[in-house]
């Protein structure tokens, strides 16, 4: 099984920073995802904290 390159911790404090106004591109590049990844990142953990991801764990 292929492992995640980014934790939910991870994926929720990019979300943060394009809600407080980093542009999508931008912040593709900075972290060396595609634009299409960061709005799926987005369909599927924008506007969660931390402990909302954790509770998506289904372990």
């Amino acid at each position: 099984m292929k492992t995640k390159r980014f934790t939910e911790e991870q994926i929720i404090a990019v979300m943060r920073e394009h809600e407080e106004g980093a542009k999508a591109g931008d912040l593709a590049r900075k972290h060396g995802i595609s634009e299409a990844t960061l709005y799926s990142w987005k369909a599927k953990y924008g506007g969660m904290d931390v402990s909302d991801a954790k509770r998506l764990r289904p372990w």
